[in-house]
């Protein structure tokens, strides 16, 4: 796997990008989250989350103390709204324009997000708003597009 220059700049896995993503998702009002709510959000053990959280305190991306609330910090913050942006856009053109339900375009996105260079994620991003604006005869694309993978299906 390719690693991006900016994960290489701070040492980020994908599986710590997937917990800045997860921070973020779980925050409530008061700006913090809490390490049994991300760990659930992650389908992973509460002792795996307290390792992740001192990782990524010692990168300064989050403020976490132990059996206390964890916050992002403004790096940490910057760094998950980009996962989460790539994740929504990825998410949005598997399903838009691959007729993916939502239980395979989820992981989908959760994978690609940390592999997908950021100029991909980009013209995905142009495309998908291309053509939710611009339809021929004032049909859009994604039902010109959807109707095509139809008849596809049933020649196959």
């Amino acid at each position: 796997m390719k690693i991006t220059a900016e994960r290489k700049k701070l040492n980020l896995s994908a599986s710590l990008e997937d917990y800045l993503e997860a921070i973020l998702n779980v925050t409530d009002d008061s700006g913090e989250a809490r390490s049994r709510d991300i760990a659930e959000s992650l389908g992973v053990a509460r002792p795996s989350v307290t390792g992740a959280l001192k990782l990524l305190a010692k990168k300064g991306l989050v403020n976490y103390r132990p059996y206390g609330s964890v916050s992002l910090t403004q790096a940490g913050l910057a760094r998950a709204a980009k996962v989460a942006k790539k994740h929504d856009i990825l998410e949005s053109f598997f399903m838009d324009f691959l007729g993916l339900d939502h239980s395979v375009a989820h992981p989908a996105a959760c994978k690609t997000e940390h592999i997908f260079n950021p100029a991909i994620v980009a013209r995905m991003a142009d495309f998908t708003d291309f053509a939710k604006k611009h339809g021929r005869q004032g049909e859009s694309i994604m039902s010109i597009l959807e109707r095509f993978a139809k008849s596809r299906e049933v020649r196959r």
